[in-house]
């Protein structure tokens, strides 16, 4: 949204409780929640030593991104995104951690169960993100909305160790600014009444849709607020933006937004990908990381009860050419095994030989566990037994208590943490 420079002193402030009582609330049923620099926070949870010091989650090689950092290492300029060398010179004394998916993804499976404790009305955006549509909820609980948020505050910080931040209102879109407006660990009421009183004297980089391009086009010809984009006639804005962009951001100006609260919907695809600290040409070392990818994402389709038909695999080669290959299977799995002897083949005889700067695994065509597996004889069932087995030590002792032994004394390839 831009810096918080750009806001107008003390808008923020106008939707916050005052003496312990909150704005009014009344019609707000949309609820934004959002994780506060969640991988960090949960590495830090994890590491109480930690709690004081600057953190960085990414991939520690040359190549890789960084994930989320912490408050703490924020004040440094450090960014999710940013190339972690560029992170390094700006905090050269933050602790840089590789990240821990299956954890993340464990803490955000129990933050959703709490979300749907409330209201199955719950649409995940990501691993730490969520809106809820607490309408139902009010008449049930005989709650208002932000009393339902302090509560979902509350058991997130109780049950997991972590915090978060909530944005309410009657749309989508300013539950989900107000929620960005109050972090880190805050709330935010915005009134049904005073959302263009809200929204007006923020910049236009608010609107969804407005980015650096577009913000500076806007800048162009006079137009740096929201209030600004709301006043200006439509057919000047068409002829600056063009006429979907136009309609789109005067309705958001003008607090316009009908788009409903949707529960998640059936994934389509699950998957892994890494990016090499440098160029690979030798089969045996994509095979390798083939692998790993292949063990997290057949674990993560167990974790979610599903299989998949599809294997699919990604590479991108050093000229940054990107090419996908698939195979479909008779029936659906989850066996770590079945789905890397399938991208071991389309890497054999699909793919050309070449530098790899990237190489991913995803698994298509996803459906419930109550597919009859691929294979029932005694070997494949030997399989699905090892990963379950190994899915158990993992959830007691930690990711990195089990792994193919091919796996074991393997070097960091730098991972770019998506």
């Amino acid at each position: 949204m831009g810096r918080s420079g750009d806001l107008p002193r003390g808008l923020v402030d106008r939707y916050k409780a005052r003496d312990g009582v909150w704005p009014d609330d009344t019609g707000c049923a949309v609820l934004h929640v959002d994780m506060d620099a969640f991988y960090a926070s949960v590495e830090i949870r994890e590491r109480p030593e930690l709690r004081d010091r600057p953190v960085v989650v990414g991939g520690t090689g040359g190549r890789g991104v960084v994930s989320s950092a912490n408050y703490l290492a924020r004040t440094f300029g450090v960014r999710s995104a940013m190339p972690t060398a560029h992170a390094r010179r700006l905090c050269p004394k933050a602790v840089f951690l590789p990240p821990t998916f299956p954890l993340y993804q464990e803490v955000s499976a129990g933050v959703m169960a709490i979300f749907r404790d409330v209201t199955p009305l719950v649409e995940p955006l990501s691993l730490d993100e969520a809106f809820l549509d607490v309408a139902g909820a009010l008449r049930r609980l005989r709650l208002t909305p932000g009393q339902i948020a302090e509560q979902v505050r509350a058991r997130v910080a109780e049950e997991h160790g972590i915090t978060c931040s909530v944005g309410i209102a009657a749309t989508k879109f300013v539950a989900k600014l107000a929620s960005g407006l109050c972090k880190p660990d805050g709330m935010l009421v915005v009134p049904e009444g005073e959302v263009l009183a809200f929204l007006h004297p923020l910049p236009v980089s608010a609107l969804w849709g407005v980015g650096k391009r577009t913000a500076e086009r806007l800048a162009e010809v006079g137009l740096n607020r929201v209030g600004d984009v709301a006043a200006t006639p439509l057919p000047r804005l068409r002829r600056t933006l063009g006429n979907a962009a136009a309609e789109h951001l005067h309705a958001l100006a003008n607090g316009h937004d009908d788009r409903v609260v949707e529960p998640e919907s059936v994934e389509k695809s699950v998957g892994a990908e890494e990016t090499f600290e440098v160029d690979h040409t030798d089969r045996d070392v994509l095979k390798q990381e083939l692998l790993r990818l292949s063990e997290r994402t057949a674990a993560s389709l167990r974790r979610r009860g599903l299989r998949g038909r599809t294997v699919s695999i990604k590479v991108r080669f050093g000229d940054f050419t990107t090419i996908t290959r698939s195979r479909t299977l008779s029936v659906g799995t989850d066996v770590t095994q079945e789905i890397y002897r399938t991208a071991c083949r389309l890497l054999d005889e699909q793919t050309p030989p070449g530098a790899v700067r990237l190489i991913g695994v995803r698994m298509e065509q996803l459906g419930e566990e109550g597919a009859q597996q691929l294979f029932l004889d005694a070997p494949e069932r030997g399989w699905r037994d090892a990963d379950q087995a190994a899915d158990q030590a993992r959830a007691k002792f930690g990711g990195a208590a089990v792994g193919p032994a091919t796996l074991l004394g393997r070097n960091g390839s730098g991972t770019t943490g998506r």
